[in-house]
């Protein structure tokens, strides 16, 4: 690819405030220059030249992610991403979060179903730093039982935090277990304390020389430099760092849904009902998915969405109502949250659920509901790539995700190509309800008093 300086903020914002303001006007086309180089050694490097402010932010994104997981070892890809900052062979034991926040700058990772990203944005003048951390424990990450247990402990405390003592935290994880048939999107991310207990060192090791390579991953960089001289240090720190064979592929086909899934549970930290819906959907990079984007908008997206005006406003049956489109490189789904008032019947709100939708599938939105969700859908992807480190964690995610970083550009083309009849499609064709998950949590029955209390 190619590299010219990118769009600034100011021209981010500008182009979704005017096309906000003027709906039928077309919106001004908003563009990342980038390039995209691969080394000798496998690793994919990306450069967008902004010189908007004396910042740089790097993201490299690992092609790996609990779907790369087997039965036994879930939550693996999460512990790993925490073994990266215990230290390699010239960077100690959380020296570099120390580097990093020491020279002004912010970092963090995070691990998902599909990537594990690691990203830190620093002044302009510490880009050599970046590249050599980041480099150090791609090359030479330091593996011991000692880090591997006090990872594993940090791990098992953030499940308990998330999930164990989190009210519906247990119903958020079986959902996955319910919606998915196939076991690399079926697991949860954070995994169980039995496989989490069960990671050797070997295991650790193995995962580091498989996934950790140059070949699978992608380094992209944003910000104040010189293309040909950030170009020359990053081939002078990760280009002799060994490519490793080809990671196994991964089936992340799904089966045909062919009749609605529910269960329900009961919670004994939760103090409301509350029921969770989703369908089936495509892959991430489907056609499909910017209309069910808008669709998703139309029907839970703030409040003159059709849910919350119906739901919270004049049915008053919900205390909070949304949901969201997930798009992932294999199927995803369109998912639909509810908070069932006290007193209120959950069957109710369900029912009105499947009403609304139903009303999706007969008759075409109104034009202002278009409009709305366009502009909704586009000004919230404006300003997701509106400063350097989202445009770099987006460009690693497009490639790692879909291929083509080039959807960065093409995001917001694909939003404003919908239409009224697409919505109407796209709800016939997906909201079904033998392609519906259902889960209902109600809250556990109160322990009766004690006699005299």
């Amino acid at each position: 690819m190619n590299r010219a300086v990118c769009v600034g903020v100011c021209a981010f914002l500008a182009a979704a405030i005017v096309s906000a303001a003027e709906p039928k006007s077309k919106p001004a086309a908003v563009r990342v220059e980038f390039t995209d180089v691969t080394l000798a050694n496998g690793l994919r490097v990306q450069l967008v030249e902004d010189h908007t402010a004396p910042v740089i932010a790097l993201n490299i994104a690992y092609d790996v992610g609990s779907r790369n997981e087997r039965p036994g070892r879930t939550g693996f890809a999460h512990l790993f991403e925490h073994m990266m900052f215990k230290g390699s062979k010239n960077v100690g034991d959380g020296e570099h979060f120390y580097q990093v926040f020491s020279n002004g700058g912010s970092m963090n990772g995070t691990t998902s179903e599909d990537q594990t990203l690691y990203f830190e944005s620093l002044p302009a003048n510490q880009l050599e730093l970046a590249l050599f951390l980041e480099a150090d424990r791609m090359r030479s990450l330091e593996i011991t039982q000692a880090k591997l247990d006090n990872q594993r402990q940090a791990v098992q405390e953030e499940r308990r935090l998330r999930v164990d003592n989190q009210p519906y935290g247990l119903a958020d994880e079986h959902f996955g277990e319910l919606f998915y048939s196939n076991f690399a999107y079926q697991h949860s991310t954070i995994g169980s304390m039995e496989d989490l207990n069960a990671a050797s060192v070997e295991d650790v090791a193995q995962f580091f020389k498989t996934y950790y390579a140059p070949n699978n991953a992608v380094l992209s960089l944003v910000g104040d430099f010189k293309p040909a001289d950030a170009m020359a240090m990053i081939k002078r720190y990760f280009e002799d760092i060994p490519r490793q064979p080809e990671p196994p592929a991964v089936d992340l086909s799904e089966p045909e849904q062919k009749a609605e899934r529910r269960e329900t549970m009961t919670d004994a930290l939760a103090r409301a009902t509350q029921i969770q819906i989703a369908y089936k959907t495509p892959v991430g990079n489907a056609t499909d998915v910017y209309a069910l984007r808008v669709l998703s908008s139309v029907l839970q997206s703030g409040d003159s969405s059709r849910l919350y005006q119906l739901l919270n406003k004049e049915k008053e049956l919900v205390v909070a109502v949304g949901g969201f489109v997930d798009e992932r490189i294999g199927p995803g789904g369109l998912y639909i949250g509810a908070t069932v008032r006290p007193g209120k019947k959950a069957d109710d709100v369900e029912a009105a659920i499947y009403a609304e939708i139903e009303k999706l599938q007969q008759q075409p939105i109104a034009q202002w509901e278009l409009e709305k969700a366009k502009n909704t859908t586009r000004f919230g992807y404006l300003q997701s790539i509106r400063n350097a480190q989202s445009r770099a964690t987006q460009l690693g995610i497009f490639t790692v995700k879909f291929n083509d970083p080039g959807l960065i550009n093409s995001r917001v083309t694909g939003f404003e190509a919908v239409t009224r009849d697409d919505v109407q499609r796209v709800a016939k064709k997906y909201l079904q309800a033998q392609s519906r998950t259902v889960i209902v949590t109600n809250p556990a029955p109160q322990p009766a008093a004690a006699p005299g209390a």
